[in-house]
């Protein structure tokens, strides 16, 4: 592991995309009050985790691969190629850390969310701003490298599928940014549900195309998306929302992702000298919680994902995949998935449009099979009293998404009785305003 000091010349962006592209760890000077150690699970030494997974068919353990038509797997490894040689070009990486720095607006900086604290006991917690990226979420951070990488392959158009919108507004201000055609594939029952989101995509010149078909969601969004994919292939580049697809989608993603946890990591080191206790952050797909956990898989630290529970624990009623599901495939990867009872992926339900999807990223799957972060959940309720609580106390009104993680944090805060979590906020609440009125009305104080 190569050392620095934050104080000399640290900029998190290109610190970042060294990490990213090269596969090596920073660790701060500031960290030498921790014992540096190799962090094993079930045999895999955290070191050098990210050398080896995914290997180089795309597996992270026996989750992942690419089970497609010969076909696509022609457009994948195109893709696969691009991302290992134009990604590691001076140019691209010069490009990309620019963006992110005059563009993106990062780093993001870490809140800490001292009125909910005391009011929960004696642990503090802090938030990775993420709502503050922007566009307002998280999302930007891969799709501004996917389209860059799309951009150098000379592809004219991006398709993508979008939930809860903030994926399809990322990516169509990508491709305004970069001046290409961009098609987002977007469930009906989310359009209704993210109207300001459908309006910001058209207003970037995005095409949002209605689907109808299924539960009319996320998961038939990505089913639309990928069947376009395959007639568009030559001229056109799929941009997944998450760390979820046929391999190299899960890596590429989180690669991108990655810089969320490694600002988070350098940043709380600096702001408290210690590394925290606990992360936390939502998985549906899982990119946000695949780029925050990236930052904190070789420490000593407890690293939790949460899922939503929704309604209950009845199949149907939430989208606990990890918690609930079992092997399967479906999208072209393998992973644990909700099923009914013909094997088919189940419907899925969250009060959070971006997680309501039957499975979650293949090297979540894995993580969770290894025990390095532990998977649990958090209903509706709890979310939107959390959503409310963060509001309140804080001045943050979160992403319905994010409140799940911010729930949960509160949650252990009473478990744990003293320390520090960190958590990461992956988007603003804008989005959900109408929505949550409509649904919960505003309570009294």
């Amino acid at each position: 592991m190569q050392g620095g000091t934050a104080d000399n010349e640290m900029n998190y962006s290109s610190l970042t995309e060294t990490r990213i592209l090269s596969r090596t760890f920073f660790v701060s000077e500031k960290n030498d009050i921790l014992e540096e150690k190799n962090m094993q699970f079930n045999g895999i030494d955290f070191d050098t985790y990210f050398k080896n997974y995914p290997d180089k068919n795309g597996y992270f353990g026996k989750y992942g691969g690419a089970y497609i038509s010969d076909e696509l797997k022609a457009a994948m490894a195109e893709i696969n190629d691009a991302y290992f040689t134009i990604c590691k070009s001076r140019k691209f990486i010069a490009e990309l850390r620019r963006i992110r720095k005059e563009f993106q607006g990062r780093p993001t900086p870490i809140s800490h969310l001292e009125r909910l604290s005391n009011s929960l006991g004696d642990v503090q917690l802090y938030v990775k701003r993420e709502d503050l990226n922007h566009t307002g979420a998280h999302k930007l951070n891969h799709c501004m490298g996917e389209v860059l990488l799309a951009k150098f392959m000379g592809k004219k158009k991006v398709i993508a599928e979008t939930g809860a919108g903030q994926h399809g507004v990322a990516m169509a201000t990508a491709a305004a940014y970069f001046g290409m055609e961009c098609d987002i594939y977007m469930g009906s029952v989310d359009i209704k549900k993210q109207a300001p989101n459908v309006a910001r995509m058209k207003i970037l010149g995005a095409n949002v195309v209605e689907v109808t078909h299924g539960l009319a969601t996320l998961k038939e969004a990505v089913d639309a998306a990928f069947e376009a994919y395959a007639k568009e292939y030559k001229d056109a580049m799929y941009c997944i929302g998450s760390v979820l697809g046929p391999h190299p989608f899960p890596m590429m993603v989180r690669d991108f992702q990655s810089v969320v946890g490694y600002e988070a990591r350098a940043q709380f080191m600096e702001m408290t000298g210690e590394l925290p206790d606990a992360v936390v952050a939502c998985v549906g797909g899982g990119s946000n919680a695949a780029g925050m956990f990236a930052g904190f898989l070789n420490d000593p630290v407890d690293i939790y994902g949460v899922e939503p529970l929704g309604r209950g624990t009845t199949l149907g009623d939430h989208a606990a995949s990890l918690q609930y599901g079992t092997e399967g495939i479906m999208h072209g990867f393998n992973s644990i998935m909700l099923k009914d009872e013909n094997g088919d992926p189940a419907p899925v339900y969250s009060v959070a449009s971006g997680l309501d999807y039957p499975s979650s990223g293949p090297e979540h799957a894995f993580l969770h099979d290894l025990g390095r972060v532990k998977y649990d959940v958090i209903n509706d309720d709890e979310t939107i009293d959390a959503f409310y609580k963060l509001s309140r106390m804080e001045g943050i009104i979160p992403a319905i998404e994010s409140a799940h993680a911010v729930a949960y944090g509160m949650k252990l805060a009473k478990k744990m009785g003293k320390g520090s979590i960190l958590i990461n906020l992956s988007g603003r609440g804008d989005k959900d305003m109408d929505y949550i009125i409509e649904q919960y009305g505003i309570p009294e104080k």
